[in-house]
């Protein structure tokens, strides 16, 4: 009656920290199976209240929680599957109880909880009927080195907890290796159960929070690590769950992993391809991976919400992956930005991926702004000139002036020489094409042709003025572009030219 209860009646508070010490108090005692159960369980709804939990989180009753989920003993293997329910819903207890209480947390830390879990999940391994165990014990887990920065640096130095996870991820997703970081392709398998697919998320999600700040590789080993974790994220990529939603956080999970992996580390998400294994590639390599990132981007893009949370992820792994692949960025390229044909609409009107990332380039969010912005950049191999053929100046104007390029150039990263080809129909329409909106316009007639010279004269007066009142109100501030391409005030950035100019010149 009470599985679906989450708020509680502030006057019986008293009476349910009461029954959590006497439930507490019976698990104690060695007790019937069944007994056993109906306590967590009981125990599990009361510890989704906070204020009861002062009687629940003391070492004593932690330890006896432990216990029954097998976290108390090292060489007890897990044999007897009629304790499989009491073991899962002492970790559910525990789960909620170190999700509420910061002094759980603490003791956590000092009953050592980590590597008995680590313990746990090596010893789920070999047993068919684990998976609840599994699970959950990768949920705790998460929990933990989420909310404990301490317990995630024990995690990753002392209890080789991304070898211990991504073996647990492994094993959730069946992989079956053909050869070094390339897994089978199996086209007519049935996608993963929902606990196969609950037990992937949980472990993609700890080994995240493991591996924060792992982007610089310091050995051969690590590089090794990253690498063959790269190769099951790229098998989880092509793997699909038992429903649409399932499906879309299995893969936005590993999308959040594989921006921690060292990018050095991402040329496994593209091999070699066969003829038989896909029609998806370039240049002789397997895009099925990259395409699915592809999608997935363009899905987020559509959703229309929630950009910074759902779409800055993958659009920030793809932007590093063409900035360090080449075969990568070219494929990418061939699809988001093709030849131009049409220039009679604006860059940011339309349905294609391109028309979609420009119209990102204004949004109101600066985050997704910018990394929108870069990634078409890096797109066009940090070319200004290039990303204006494509966005026009208007859209693209935020981005160069924070890069200080609004005098043209390129960025700093090196790409190949290889050159963009413009179609004819593109060579044609380009004296005509509006620089500022990126489309081709009708041309507009001259409102100045009818006026006479004193007509002339008084509206530039009257715009003089105008701009001067704004600007003396400190409502605009007048700007300039520096010869180095950033803005200043336009005072400055005249200075800075004259004496530019000067210091060129060729007078003794």
């Amino acid at each position: 009656q009470n599985r679906a209860t989450f708020r509680f009646d502030p006057a019986d508070e008293d009476k349910r920290k009461k029954l959590c010490e006497g439930i507490l108090n019976i698990l104690e005692k060695d007790t019937k199976t069944s007994c056993q159960v109906a306590c967590l369980e009981a125990l599990r709804i009361l510890s989704r209240d906070k204020k009861v939990l002062v009687p629940v989180t003391t070492k004593r009753n932690m330890q006896i929680l432990m216990k029954l989920a097998k976290l108390d003993t090292v060489e007890d293997p897990l044999e007897r599957v009629s304790e499989y329910p009491v073991i899962v819903e002492a970790l559910k207890c525990l789960c909620n109880i170190i999700f509420n209480s910061s002094v759980a947390q603490k003791l956590s830390l000092e009953l050592n909880l980590a590597a008995l879990l680590c313990n746990l999940l090596q010893k789920c391994k070999d047993q068919q009927l684990a998976d609840d165990i599994k699970c959950f014990d990768l949920r705790l887990l998460f929990l933990l080195s989420l909310l404990h920065t301490d317990i995630r640096a024990q995690l990753r130095q002392e209890l080789q907890g991304v070898q211990v996870l991504t073996q647990a991820l492994e094993s959730s997703l069946s992989v079956r290796w053909t050869e070094e970081y390339k897994a089978a392709e199996d086209g007519d398998r049935p996608p993963l159960s929902l606990q196969e697919t609950d037990c992937a998320i949980e472990a993609l999600k700890a080994l995240f929070n493991v591996t924060l700040d792992s982007w610089n590789v310091h050995s051969k080993n690590e590089s090794h690590q990253f690498r063959y974790m790269a190769a099951i994220l790229r098998h989880c990529l092509l793997t699909t769950g038992p429903t649409e939603e399932k499906t879309e956080e299995l893969h936005s999970n590993a999308i959040n992993l594989l921006s921690n992996v060292p990018v050095s580390c991402l040329d496994v998400l593209i091999n070699p391809s066969s003829q038989e294994e896909t029609d998806i590639k370039y240049n002789g390599m397997n895009m099925r991976a990259i395409q699915i990132l592809l999608d997935f981007m363009e899905k987020r893009i559509d959703k229309g919400s929630s950009y910074r949370e759902g779409l800055t992820p993958v659009l920030s792994l793809l932007t590093e992956c063409c900035r360090t692949h080449r075969n990568i960025r070219k494929f990418i390229k061939a699809q988001v930005l093709p030849p131009l044909r049409d220039v009679s609409n604006r860059p940011e009107v339309g349905t294609t991926v391109r028309n979609k990332l420009v119209r990102l380039m204004t949004h109101v969010d600066l985050g997704v702004k910018q990394i929108a912005a870069e990634f078409l950049f890096v797109l066009c191999k940090e070319r200004v000139d290039s990303l204006l053929k494509y966005t026009g100046y208007g859209n693209a104007a935020g981005l160069l002036a924070a890069r200080g390029l609004l005098a043209g150039g390129r960025g700093d990263h090196w790409y190949s020489d290889d050159e963009d080809t413009d179609t004819e129909e593109y060579k044609s329409a380009k004296p005509n094409i509006n620089l500022i909106t990126g489309h081709l316009e009708e041309p507009m007639p001259n409102p100045m042709d009818e006026m006479t010279e004193e007509q002339k004269e008084y509206e530039a007066m009257k715009l003089v003025n105008m701009f001067d009142k704004l600007s003396r109100d400190e409502l605009i501030k007048p700007m300039g572009v520096r010869p180095d391409g950033t803005m200043a005030p336009l005072e400055e950035a005249v200075s800075q030219y004259q004496t530019s100019k000067e210091e060129s010149s060729d007078s003794d």
